[in-house]
């Protein structure tokens, strides 16, 4: 099988969204430690956005003195990292704006800089996939099948390929879907699907179908065509 060999600056790329997908982690983690030690003495933190989590924690745990003791700690853990984390966003943000390509990918529905930036360092070299298509199978987004002389079944997707970009993918696949106001054919085709086969083999689709698009998008140079018949491609 052959093996290609990515230029400095992808690699140099990918382990910037690696460093950042491991903080996210990291402090994604500390804050179900908290709500696991705070749920264990009958408080519950509820959906908390940007910094209501840690007022909120520390609200919850100021009253006694061994709480706080132990919520603290992990507290300041998660402000040291969302820090790291922003300034991560910084560097990812000014990538972003001095490569040309990733600007056009960004013209993409559900497509941000973290995504855009993971599909050109992991891509790297369009010209390595003949097919467009042959993207979506890179990164996973594909149905495993299995075939015998009696047995052929179709399964859920292989998850084979790079799994960052696939978990990228999907979400901006997720954005498109349930938070972009602005009508296209690839959502009004990922809409009909959603109500067909169900909304998380919609996102599995319509991820498959970015990647595509994002390929074409490198290998033609244009910028996202919005359909000129947005209206009529809306669901009834």
């Amino acid at each position: 099988m052959e093996v290609c060999v990515k230029d400095l600056d992808s690699h140099a790329t990918k382990a910037l969204l690696v460093s950042r997908a491991l903080l996210v982690k990291i402090k994604r983690d500390i804050e179900n430690q908290i709500r696991g030690l705070l749920k264990n003495l009958g408080l519950v933190i509820g959906r908390a956005k940007m910094n209501m989590f840690a007022v909120r924690a520390a609200q919850l745990a100021e009253d006694r003195s061994e709480r706080f003791a132990a919520v603290d700690p992990l507290l300041k853990a998660r402000e040291a990292v969302e820090q790291q984390i922003v300034d991560l966003d910084r560097k990812v943000l000014r990538l972003a704006r001095n490569n040309a390509q990733v600007r056009r990918f960004m013209t993409a529905p559900g497509i941000g800089p973290v995504t855009a930036l993971c599909f050109l360092a992991t891509i790297d070299d369009p010209a390595r996939f003949k097919r467009s298509r042959s993207v979506g199978a890179y990164a996973g987004l594909t149905t495993r099948r299995y075939a015998s002389v009696e047995i052929d079944w179709t399964g859920r997707i292989s998850t084979c390929g790079d799994k960052m970009l696939r978990s990228y993918l999907y979400e901006a696949a997720n954005v498109l879907l349930t938070r972009v106001a602005k009508w296209s054919a690839l959502k009004a085709w990922g809409i009909r699907l959603a109500k067909r086969s169900g909304l998380r083999k919609a996102k599995v689709a319509v991820a498959r179908k970015l990647a595509v698009i994002l390929h074409r998008m490198w290998i033609d140079g244009p910028e996202f065509k919005w359909s000129s018949k947005d209206t009529a491609d809306q669901p009834a």
